[in-house]
């Protein structure tokens, strides 16, 4: 009996032996599929965001309802992303800004006139003083370099506005802010000290230095008071002409209610002409009023 009952044991457990391997090799061959597809998870993170919905089953595991292709996956990677609303809104007001600035600036240089004393210049004294002067070269005709205006305040020492007054005064007649002049030295009879503010002054070069001498040449000094001209003697010997004003009202922008009280100032035009008669006969044409010789 035991030697009928050995085989058939036998028997047994290789038919029990055989589907325990079948089932081995089935989950080997399931298992291949998830090693090929973990590659592709990690190369696109992102396909798992196309997954819609998952649940889970009674066992534990989770099942996708709706998936797409992988091919659809990566053609979402390729595209470049569009722009969030955040970055529309950060992008927009920078172009709104920058066109805001250049539409300013073209207005404003739009707005400004261009010099009439400089077409002037250029189309009828330049070819007169070539001619007057036998020049041979058109830059040797003697131009205007700048223009200095300067109003001295010993009476900054005392009264603190007379600076702020005098600033502003400046300020609204030629439209460009003055600098503060200060003692080089100290000096015990006049009470001053070095670094005391004493006088304020600007210097206008281009288009404001010829906007500047047409107003005061055909506005303020006609306004002048038994005005009969200017004297020839305001000239250094080196083409520089100065004049002094006794009132800064002559200039229509100053209003008379607005100011604290009359105060002069002098005004300095530099040429670079090398002598008085080119600097005058310059002045001369562009309409300085000069006193007419003897």
């Amino acid at each position: 009996m035991t030697s009928a009952s050995d085989p058939t044991e036998g028997q047994a457990g290789s038919t029990e032996e055989q589907p325990a391997q079948e089932v081995i090799q089935e989950t080997a061959g399931q298992e291949q599929p998830v090693a090929e597809t973990a590659p592709r998870r990690q190369r696109a993170p992102r396909a798992r965001r196309a997954v819609a919905d998952v649940t889970e089953t009674p066992e534990g595991q989770a099942e996708p309802t709706e998936q797409q292709p992988a091919e659809e996956a990566t053609g979402q990677e390729e595209t470049p992303a569009e722009p969030t609303p955040q970055r529309q809104r950060a992008a927009a007001p920078r172009a709104r800004r920058g066109s805001g600035a250049v539409a300013e600036i073209t207005a404003a240089q739009r707005a400004t006139p261009k010099p009439r004393l400089l077409d002037t210049y250029r189309s009828e004294i330049v070819p007169a003083m070539m001619t007057e002067f036998s020049f041979v070269n058109l830059m040797r005709v003697p131009r205007v370099q700048k223009i200095v205006l300067n109003i001295g305040l010993g009476e900054a020492l005392t009264n603190g506005r007379a600076m702020e007054a005098a600033t502003n005064d400046l300020t609204i007649i030629t439209g460009q802010k003055p600098i503060i002049t200060r003692a080089r030295k100290s000096i015990a009879n006049f009470k001053l000290r070095e670094g005391n503010p004493i006088g304020t002054s600007v210097t206008l070069r281009g288009a404001r230095m010829y906007h500047f001498l047409d107003r005061l040449i055909n506005t303020a000094l006609p306004r002048i008071r038994d005005f009969r001209g200017l004297p020839r003697r305001g000239f250094d010997g080196r083409g520089n002409f100065s004049i002094g004003i006794r009132e800064q009202i002559i200039f229509p922008e100053i209003e008379y209610n607005d100011i604290d009280r009359i105060r002069g100032l002098q005004v300095t035009i530099a040429t670079s002409a090398e002598n008085d008669a080119e600097a005058t006969r310059l002045l001369e044409l562009f309409g300085m009023p000069f006193v007419r010789q003897s």
